[in-house]
C-alpha cells in the first residue's frame, strides 16, 4: 500500500485529505456526542426518572465500549468503509426507533436493551479519523515535516472531539427545549444516516492499509503493555472528569433554580478546553509529551480542587475556565502519545480503545455523580472531578518516570 512518496509531499495535509474531509469528519462526530445526553434527556422527560435516565445513558456507554475495540479491529482488518457504512445505517435506524420505545408501555428493561444496541452501533468516527490522518501523514508527508504535522493534526482532532462533546449536549438542550424531547434523538439519527455514511465513503478511507495489504499486525496483547494501559487509564480519568463535571454542575445550577444553565456553563469549560487543545500545536518540541502531560494534569487537579469548594456561580465559572486549560491539552497529549505507541497495524484498534475508555468513563461517572448529588449532596458530587483529575495526574507521574524506557522500546523513540 505504501506508494512511493509523491512529489507533492511539500504540500499541506489538507491538500491530501481534500477540503471537505474535515467538516464532514467533524459533523459525523456529533451523533456520537449527542447520543448519551439525548438518551438521558428523553428518558428523564418521558419516564420521569433521573435514575433510569442515568442508567440508560450508561447503557449506551457500555454498548459503545463493548463494540469499540471490535469495530476498530475489523476496520484494521477489512478497511473502514466496510465497517462504518453498515454500523452508521444501523445506528441511524436504532436512534430513530428509540423515542417510540421510550414512549411505549414497554418495560424499563427494553429501554435499557435498546440503549445498549444504540451504543453497540455507535459510529467510531473520531477514532477512525485519527487513524486515517496518521496514515496520510506517514504516506504522503515529507519525513522532515511529519512530526510537526502529526502534532498539529492530533491537536486538531482532540479539539474537534472536545468541540463535538460541547456542541453535542448544547444542541440536545436547544432542540429539546424548542421542539420536543425526542427531537435531539431524531436529529442524531439524521446526522448518522447522512454524515457518517459520507465520512465512511470519503476517499481518505482507502489510505489506511488493510490487513491483506501490509505486513503482519502486531498481536492484540501488545495493547496490554504498561505503556498502553497507562494511556487507557489516563483517558478514562479524563472521561470521568467530563462526566462528573457536567453532572455535578447541572445539580449545582439546579439548586439555584436554573438546571439548563449547567450545560451552558459546561460550554464555557469546553470552549476554553478546545481552544487550548488547538494551542498545543504551537508548543515547542522541546516541551516533551511526558512533561506536557504531567504539567497539565497538575493544573487540572488544582483547578478541580478549587471547583470542589463550590461557592458562587461566578467563582465556579472562573474555575471552569481554568479546568478547561488543564483538560484540553491533557487529552491531546494522551492521544499524541497513543499515536506514537500504537502497535504496528493497530492504529484504529488503539484509537477506538481510547475513545471507548473516554465514553465509558463519561457514562459511568455521570450515573454515579447524579446518584450522589440526589442521595447525598451536591457538595459531595462536586468532589468527583478532583478524584478523576487525580487519576490523570497519577498516570502522568507514572509516564514521566517510565516514558524514556517505554518509548525506547517502542516503534518510535519520541521523548
Amino acid at each position: 500500500m505504501h506508494h512511493p512518496v509523491p512529489t507533492t509531499s511539500s504540500r499541506p495535509l489538507i491538500h491530501h485529505t481534500g477540503f471537505w474531509y474535515f467538516p464532514v469528519a467533524f459533523v459525523a462526530r456529533l451523533p456520537f456526542a449527542m447520543m448519551t445526553v439525548g438518551v438521558l434527556a428523553l428518558v428523564v422527560s418521558v419516564r420521569g426518572s433521573v435514575a433510569l435516565g442515568g442508567l440508560t445513558s450508561a447503557a449506551v456507554g457500555i454498548g459503545v465500549v463493548i463494540a469499540g475495540p471490535v469495530l476498530g479491529d475489523l476496520a484494521d482488518r477489512f478497511g473502514q468503509s466496510r465497517v462504518l457504512v453498515p454500523t452508521g445505517l444501523a445506528n441511524g435506524i436504532l436512534l430513530a426507533l428509540f423515542p417510540l420505545v421510550v414512549d411505549s408501555p414497554a418495560a424499563d428493561g427494553l429501554v435499557l436493551a435498546s440503549a445498549v444496541a444504540i451504543g453497540l452501533t455507535g459510529p467510531q468516527t473520531a477514532a477512525m479519523s485519527r487513524s486515517r490522518v496518521m496514515a496520510l501523514i506517514g504516506d504522503r508527508i515529507a519525513p522532515d515535516r511529519r512530526e510537526r504535522t502529526f502534532s498539529r493534526a492530533m491537536a486538531y482532532e482532540s479539539a474537534a472531539d472536545e468541540t463535538a462533546f460541547v456542541i453535542g449536549p448544547f444542541v440536545v438542550g436547544v432542540l429539546a427545549a424548542i421542539v420536543a424531547p425526542w427531537a435531539p434523538i431524531a436529529a442524531a439519527a439524521a446526522l448518522s444516516f447522512v454524515f457518517v455514511t459520507a465520512f465512511a465513503l470519503h476517499p481518505t478511507g482507502r489510505v489506511v492499509p488493510v490487513a491483506s495489504e501490509r505486513g503482519a499486525m502486531a498481536p492484540a496483547r501488545e495493547l496490554l503493555r504498561p505503556r498502553m494501559l497507562m494511556l487507557v487509564v489516563a483517558v478514562f480519568g479524563v472521561g470521568a472528569f467530563f462526566g462528573s463535571t457536567l453532572t455535578s454542575l447541572t445539580a449545582f445550577m439546579e439548586e439555584r433554580g436554573a438546571p439548563e444553565a449547567g450545560a451552558l456553563l459546561y460550554g464555557v469549560m469546553g470552549v476554553g478546553s478546545a481552544v487550548l487543545a488547538l494551542a498545543v500545536a504551537v508548543l515547542p518540541a522541546r516541551f516533551s509529551l511526558r512533561w506536557r502531560l504531567a504539567i497539565f494534569a497538575i493544573l487540572l487537579f488544582a483547578s478541580a480542587g478549587a471547583y470542589s469548594v463550590g461557592g458562587s456561580v461566578v467563582t465556579v465559572t472562573v474555575v471552569l475556565c481554568l479546568m478547561g486549560i488543564g483538560v484540553g491539552p491533557s487529552l491531546v497529549t494522551l492521544f499524541s502519545l497513543a499515536g506514537y505507541r500504537a502497535p504496528a497495524g493497530r492504529t484504529a484498534t488503539t484509537m477506538t480503545v481510547l475513545a471507548s475508555a473516554l465514553t465509558l468513563a463519561q457514562a459511568l461517572s455521570s450515573a454515579v455523580t447524579g446518584a450522589v448529588a440526589e442521595r447525598a449532596s451536591v457538595e459531595t458530587a462536586m468532589l468527583f472531578p478532583a478524584g478523576a483529575a487525580l487519576i490523570v495526574l497519577a498516570m502522568g507521574a507514572a509516564n514521566l518516570v517510565h516514558a524514556r524506557r517505554w518509548d525506547a522500546a517502542g516503534p518510535s523513540s519520541i521523548g
